[in-house]
């Protein structure tokens, strides 16, 4: 791999954990950079999605204040992250490559425009966490099918999977922001884990492992950046670079 291509991996991990420890869509960075790249689809999903785990850990560890006192709700989610992941991730490597190449461009943009969307997205969900109240058991039932209906995706296609999180929990939960991003984190990184050893096991031959390893490098570093120091950047500014990123990543899906 060129000098060049390796620094531009890495630095798209550490904006890609940041992300993800603070907004979610991280992916939508590291995905189409290494398709930018000439990675097939499969193999840049397979490759980010054991790349971003490095993240994931570091950005749960940052917010793992806010996770105390989920527990029992998170035992449920849990759950169904892990059968959806394992879903999604059986979808991604037995299905043919043609269908993912003609999923993924949908998928991206239907995460782009979550990506714009997201501040409604999160004003929604403060407003119905602004609230302290019992979790009924059919709306722990709803959450619990809505999170595995995220983790399927995640397991598929992980970009903005975060936010489909914050959105769905946002709309049953009654959490603070904070409380649901910190939940968000740990969920994203169940997910991810599943799919990149269901990769590994399967498929190993088929990722690129020095870009998974630069993105690893790279959103480790990240996701403590962006636990510390993420909340004091502009929300605006990261949205923008994400969806410029990922109109030049689908523009490369579709040429």
């Amino acid at each position: 791999m060129p000098p060049f291509e390796a620094l531009v991996i890495l630095v798209a991990g550490v904006g890609a954990g940041a992300i993800n420890a603070v907004v979610g869509s991280g992916t939508l960075i590291t995905f189409p950079t290494l398709v930018a790249f000439g990675l097939p689809p499969v193999t840049a999903t397979m490759s980010n999605a054991i790349g971003l785990v490095a993240g994931g850990v570091s950005g749960t560890w940052g917010y793992r204040r806010e996770l105390v006192g989920q527990g029992r709700r998170l035992r449920w989610q849990i759950l169904a992250s892990l059968c959806g992941a394992i879903l999604g991730s059986w979808l991604l490597l037995h299905l043919p490559e043609t269908v993912f190449e003609l999923v993924v461009p949908v998928l991206l943009t239907l995460a782009l425009i979550l990506v714009v969307l997201q501040p409604k997205i999160q004003a929604w969900a403060k407003q119905r966490g602004s609230h302290e109240a019992g979790l009924s058991a059919p709306r722990l039932i709803l959450l619990t099918v809505g999170t595995f209906a995220v983790g399927v995706y995640g397991g598929y296609f992980t970009a903005a999977q975060g936010i489909l999180l914050i959105g769905v929990m946002g709309a049953i939960l009654p959490e603070s922001l904070q409380r649901m991003n910190a939940a968000k984190n740990l969920l994203a990184l169940i997910v991810n884990m599943v799919a990149a050893a269901a990769y590994t096991l399967v498929a190993f031959d088929r990722i690129n492992w020095a870009a998974a390893g630069l993105i690893a490098a790279g959103s480790l570093f990240g996701g403590v950046l962006g636990a510390r120091y993420g909340r004091r950047l502009s929300p605006k500014a990261l949205r923008g670079a994400i969806v410029v990123v990922g109109l030049v990543g689908l523009w490369r899906l579709l040429g």
